[in-house]
């Protein structure tokens, strides 16, 4: 029997076909054991920190055996009784001195970074700050109540002191919040460093304060130090990596990766290797319209010359960007329709490879998908598809009867297919030779509700009654669509609907136009697209425990830490 394929549907607009040409080393599979083209780095300085954190265990492991303890404790007293040799009354007042200062500017580091923080934006590293800054105070609580060592004895002690002191609080807390100011606020590499041997600095001159008034041991600083330093740096590393979630004072939108060094070669080896094409040049591309991916233009070595292709790359804060804006848009506005977010980074750039190649087999005029490559696997992922060569933004070009034309029947195939674009707005409408295309597909959904269909003609006419007007937006709208379509459509349309980047050009613009059309469609009551349900309820009143909770454990560790 003979199966007869159903053909294809035609594209609405063009279709150009790059022209692409496989390495001469071909694709390849990578073999069991080879790493990633960017495999995930530990350096080895947090190596060095981890094995730091080991010996920091095996002295608390030792102080729990009371020969241990005693050699410790002797060893502890030769150097001190040191210091204490070289007491003089100048000298013991700069010390007191030092030693007074430390409380007062540890707070104004604690809270300042905060406070700098929030000014900025850096919600993720003041998540971090906050989560790791009282997790240390436990730790420290917990070890100073189990060790129970005592002041150094046989010494005169010159200083206030309280509690136990294995390890020094005091000593910790300040490492802690100096360090928090460096990988929450310090921008990688030269500044970074530069900051290290300054906070060392005062964290020595601190400690030797501390020795000189007899009020630590040396052991006791030494474990503190470490919690402060290297396990924070460790647990920074890990919850705010400086390759996902940078720390730049620079333009820009913090979504965007830098793909330079280690990361820029990887990309070129990953498309050599994985889809087979000769890469000779990688920029980026389009970022002030990107703020869920780092969009790159790509140079590709065809039979032809070059080959211009489009990627998006993403990583596991864009991922985590998804999982908040999804949520927010569940307590602020209610789940518009089935917004669940991604499990994983491959999960999110698989769909879009889908709904790339599902667009372009229903004839939209949707970039042609060239596949992804696995950078890190399922940390960070490349996307491929055709760029759109000689094309520009509908604001940037003549929209005429043509290309208003062209860009409702885009919608109306959209609808026939059952596909809602959901993200229609001007950047991502490109007009070349008189016909729209449609970029950025990420946010597309297959049968989606109703109304969301609708919604996507009300954003489109808004677009196209930007560069028009209304009236004539609308009478070219009766050719493909049914008055009746339209009045649904603005019927759903509200503010939460329209593009942040629509709502701007519309402010800007001056006129009432979602007004404009609903008075020129027929009449027809508001849809109602959000509803308060049990799960927009409990997820908002969970929340706002955990936001409770959260601010009760910070204000007792600050009060536990003496530092309100």
């Amino acid at each position: 029997m003979t199966t007869v394929p159903t053909p294809r549907p035609e594209p609405v607009g063009p279709e150009v076909t790059p022209l692409i040409a496989a390495s001469p080393r071909g694709r390849r599979r990578r073999p069991s054991g080879e790493p990633p083209p960017l495999p995930r780095r530990i350096d080895h300085s947090i190596r060095w920190y981890l094995a730091l954190a080991g010996v920091c265990g095996a002295l608390w492991a030792a102080m729990s055996v009371p020969a241990a303890l005693g050699v410790i404790t002797r060893a502890d007293l030769v150097i001190l009784r040191a210091v204490a040799a070289v007491r003089t009354d100048w000298l013991t007042r700069l010390m007191l001195d030092v030693d007074a200062l430390a409380s007062p500017w540890l707070r104004l580091v604690l809270f300042g970074t905060m406070a700098v923080l929030v000014a900025f934006r850096r919600f993720r590293h003041l998540a971090a700050y906050l989560v790791i800054v009282p997790a240390a105070a436990l730790l420290l609580s917990a070890v100073t109540l189990e060790i129970g060592r005592m002041r150094p004895v046989g010494i005169q002690i010159l200083g206030p002191w309280q509690g136990y002191s294995q390890p020094s609080r005091p000593v910790a807390l300040l490492t802690l919040a100096l360090v928090g100011v460096l990988y929450t606020l310090v921008p990688a590499g030269r500044w970074r460093n530069r900051g290290k041997w300054a906070a060392a600095i005062i964290v020595a001159a601190f400690c030797a304060a501390r020795l000189y008034l007899a009020v630590d041991h040396p052991t006791d600083q030494l474990t503190a130090v470490i919690i402060g330093w290297p396990l924070a740096v460790v647990a920074f590393w890990l919850i705010v990596p400086n390759d996902a979630f940078p720390v730049s004072y620079r333009d820009g939108r913090k979504a965007h990766l830098d793909i330079g060094g280690r990361r820029g070669a990887a990309i070129v080896t990953a498309l050599d290797h994985q889809l087979g094409l000769t890469v000779t040049g990688v920029e980026p591309f389009g970022l002030e319209a990107s703020a869920g991916s780092t969009p790159l233009r790509i140079q590709v070595r065809g039979p032809s010359g070059q080959t211009t292709l489009f990627g998006k790359l993403y990583a596991l804060n864009h991922l985590r960007s998804d999982r908040w804006y999804k949520l927010a848009r569940t307590v602020i506005y209610g789940r518009l329709e089935d917004e669940k977010p991604f499990s994983t980074v491959r999960r999110l750039v698989e769909y879009e490879d889908h709904m790339l190649r599902l667009m372009r087999d229903a004839g939209l005029p949707t970039p042609k998908p060239y596949g992804f490559v696995e950078m890190t696997p399922e940390r960070e992922y490349l996307i491929v598809m055709e760029f759109f060569e000689g094309s520009q933004e509908i604001r940037d070009t003549r929209v005429d009867d043509r290309v208003i034309d062209d860009a409702l029947r885009v919608v109306r195939r959209m609808w026939d297919a059952g596909i809602a674009h959901r993200d229609i707005k001007p950047s991502n409408i490109l007009v070349r030779d008189g016909h729209v295309l449609l970029i950025d597909v990420a946010f597309a959904a297959v049968r989606p509700t109703p109304w969301r269909q609708a919604v996507d003609l009300a954003n489109m006419m808004l677009t196209l009654a930007l560069s028009s007007t209304p009236e004539h937006v609308y009478e070219r709208a009766l050719r493909v669509f049914a008055a009746e379509d339209v009045a649904e459509a603005f019927a759903a349309c509200r503010s939460i609907t329209v593009p942040s980047q629509s709502r701007a050009l519309i402010r800007a613009d001056g006129r009432d136009l979602i007004g404009r059309f609903r008075l020129l469609a027929p009449a027809r009551r508001p849809i109602p697209i959000q509803l308060w349900d049990i799960q927009r309820a409990g997820i908002t009143a969970a929340l706002l425990v955990a936001l409770t909770a959260a601010v009760a454990l910070f204000s007792a560790y600050l009060s536990v830490a003496g530092l309100l």
